[in-house]
């Protein structure tokens, strides 16, 4: 569970976010809203890369303002862009990254490159060059390096823009199977029809928050 109690985010003078408070419980969770709306930066606040100015953040039980390496092991991150997240040159090396960076042995990191590549039928990528694979590819990567540290939820900022309809197809796909907890920030409302919940963020608040159909006509009706 992830708790955001009367949450406020400011740059100098700027209030990006203003006295947010949600619960959020549900197994997949859609955040909508326009350029400058603050829901990237809602985002960023519910594993530690953006802390609250006032409120706080509580991911099952942590303060993310105080417990923010304990969260960040919680709450998986995967960005926009995947070449802001593969860090090595190699697939494999790039998967295993992470896990040494957590300690994990080296016969685990073993097992858990081979079970992901395997799940999105990568296995043939094993040695490629990273940065050489298809938008689709990388998207598929990123996401992998995230899922091989077991996080209990994964937020994923804008997973799709970067690709076309097969990949984000390919994409959706791999989301919908996750076992996770996943909140997904998005200006692709196809992607999210499915979700248990969706969030508008207008203007540093919440504008609108229930079922798919009705929020995103809602939206819609907004941005018209």
């Amino acid at each position: 569970m992830i708790t955001l109690n009367n949450v406020s985010v400011s740059f100098g003078e700027r209030v990006v976010l203003n006295s947010l408070s949600l619960t959020l419980t549900e197994r997949r969770i859609a955040v909508i809203g326009a350029n400058g709306s603050g829901k990237s930066t809602f985002a960023r606040l519910l594993n530690g890369l953006a802390l609250p100015t006032s409120g706080e953040v509580i991911v099952d039980g942590l303060n993310s303002a105080k417990k923010g390496r304990e969260l960040r092991r919680k709450v998986g991150f995967v960005f926009q862009n995947p070449d802001n997240q593969i860090v090595m040159p190699v697939v494999e090396e790039d998967l295993a990254f992470g896990m040494k960076n957590l300690g994990f042995s080296k016969d685990d990191i073993a097992a858990k490159t081979d079970e992901i590549l395997a799940r999105y039928n990568m296995s043939d990528l094993r040695e490629h060059p990273a940065h050489l694979l298809s938008g689709g590819q990388k998207q598929l990567i990123a996401i992998s390096g995230v899922l091989v540290m077991d996080p209990a939820i994964v937020v994923m900022d804008e997973p799709t823009t970067l690709l076309d309809l097969r990949n984000k197809r390919r994409v959706a796909r791999a989301v919908a199977a996750l076992p996770q907890m996943v909140i997904t920030v998005t200006h692709d409302l196809d992607l999210i029809t499915d979700y248990d919940r969706v969030i508008v963020i207008d203007d540093g608040g919440v504008f609108a928050d229930g079922p798919p159909a009705e929020v995103i006509a809602a939206y819609q009706e907004l941005m018209a």
